[in-house]
Order: C-alpha cells, then sequence, then structure tokens
C-alpha cells in the first residue's frame, strides 16, 4: 500500500448527497478481483453517455463534459469534495479501487457510509469528516477560484488551501500511523514474518501431522 504524508491537490467537488457505491463503479465492472484497471470506469454511468462495458476503450467513449472529472479545470485532481453518506450502497471494495486508481487520495465530506471508510484506510486512501459549514464553505471557493488547491498534511492533521484557510481534522490514531507507514493488513501481518515462521517450526516439531 502505498504511503500517505503530505499532499497539495487541486480539488475535484462531486456537489450531491448519498452518493452510492453503484455510481463509484458499476456492478458490471467487478469481475476481476485486482486492484487495478478500475480507473477509467469511475463513475462511469455519469462519466459517459454511453454504457460501459468491460475492456472498452475509454478514449473512445463520449463523455458528459458537465460532470467534474471531464472538466479541465479538476485534471489530475487528487482530492474529492463531496456531500453526505458518501460511498453509501453495497459494500464493494471495488469502488475505493476505482477511486484509488483514479488517482484520488484523499475524500473529504459531511460524512461516508461505514463500510466504505473502513475501506479507504485499507488502501491508502484518507477520508476526512468535516462540518457543514466547512463543507460549504469549500465547495464556494472550489466554484469561484479554478486552480483551488488544498494542501493535507497527515502528521499534523491540517488542511491548508490556496486562499489562506487552515483547517484541522480529526483521524484515528491507529489508522493515521498506518497511513504513515503504508500498511495495509497483509504488511503489518507481514512485520510478524519471523515470528510467523518460528511458531511454523516448533509445530512442525510438536504437530508433524498438520503438515502430512
Amino acid at each position: 500500500m502505498k504511503a500517505f504524508d503530505r499532499i497539495q491537490s487541486l480539488v475535484v467537488p462531486i456537489d450531491r448527497n448519498n452518493v452510492d457505491t453503484d455510481a463509484l463503479i458499476p456492478r458490471q465492472f467487478m469481475k476481476s478481483i485486482r486492484r487495478t484497471g478500475f480507473g477509467d470506469n469511475l463513475f462511469d454511468e455519469w462519466r459517459y453517455l454511453d454504457r460501459g462495458e468491460p475492456g472498452q476503450d475509454a478514449s473512445r467513449r463520449p463523455r458528459n463534459m458537465g460532470f467534474a472529472l471531464n472538466q479541465t479545470r479538476y485534471a489530475g485532481a487528487q482530492i474529492l469534495l463531496a456531500r453526505e453518506n458518501f460511498g453509501c450502497g453495497s459494500s464493494r471494495e471495488h469502488a475505493v479501487w476505482a477511486l484509488a486508481d483514479h488517482g484520488i487520495r484523499v475524500l473529504l465530506a459531511r460524512s461516508f457510509a461505514d463500510i466504505f471508510f473502513n475501506n479507504c484506510f485499507r488502501n491508502g486512501l484518507l477520508p476526512i469528516v468535516l462540518g457543514p459549514e466547512l463543507i460549504d464553505q469549500l465547495f464556494n471557493e472550489v466554484d469561484y477560484n479554478p486552480g483551488y488547491t488544498l494542501t493535507v498534511d497527515l502528521p499534523t492533521q491540517t488542511i491548508a488551501s490556496s486562499t489562506g484557510m487552515v483547517i484541522a481534522f480529526a483521524t484515528d490514531a491507529s489508522r493515521k500511523q498506518r497511513l504513515l507507514q503504508g500498511l495495509d493488513d497483509i504488511g503489518i501481518t507481514l512485520r510478524k514474518a519471523a515470528l510467523i515462521r518460528a511458531h511454523e517450526a516448533r509445530l512442525r516439531q510438536t504437530s508433524p501431522w498438520l503438515f502430512a
């Protein structure tokens, strides 16, 4: 998992409540269990004017130019600004994979669905909950300031805007350390690899039938 420390980036606004995981990655793209290859199909039904299918060349598909991800001013944005209950619906981890594969590293919203929120941390994304007044202010600033950027600093737990605003945010201490070190569940387990091998060696001596 890619470690997270500090990011300065453009902000792409998705000005909707209750964005569900089917909107993030429609079900027809969930045939793969790889974590890559989903970025072109993030928000597929909102981003394109035709129905997407696995294996299509996204560069040849007609785009909805009214949708933020297709607009030049937000190209390359690594921070996504949303409203309330982002990531609701089914628990598909593919939704987070699609965001990560597109290049999104930070999500700002009034609230997140619980399973989606947890999946973000497991895949190197930082979801940040902010109050409604701050979210409204950020949407206004993004709208009225082309080239608007935010700097998200995880060690200090602050967000600084290109207009001079500074916001402190809260996050769980253990999850913060996992992101800073780039450790997912497997990575944390592998830190104990020597102990695991020693335990297996003892079992081979005391309980050889387990390895027959």
